[in-house]
């Protein structure tokens, strides 16, 4: 992803989730994707898709269970 791009969707990605301490990382940026940070703490990937001639962009989010509240919490 170029620079341009990684701007475009950071800006979306913070107006849409309603967080401007979203970063989108263009240090660890290759040809088709990025990493999202919160803060200091990496928490997804956007991958750049362009098929059958329509671009898109992907955010990829994994969340390990050992970092969700216990049911206690809730």
């Amino acid at each position: 992803m170029n620079k341009t791009e990684i701007q475009i969707v950071q800006k979306y990605l913070r107006d849409t989730l309603g967080n401007q301490k979203l970063i989108l990382d263009p240090k660890t940026a290759t040809k088709d994707s990025v990493e999202v940070f919160l803060d200091s703490e990496f928490i997804a990937v956007v991958s750049r898709d362009k098929e059958d001639g329509d671009l898109c962009y992907n955010f990829h989010m994994a969340i390990l269970e050992e970092d969700l509240p216990d049911e206690d919490d809730l």
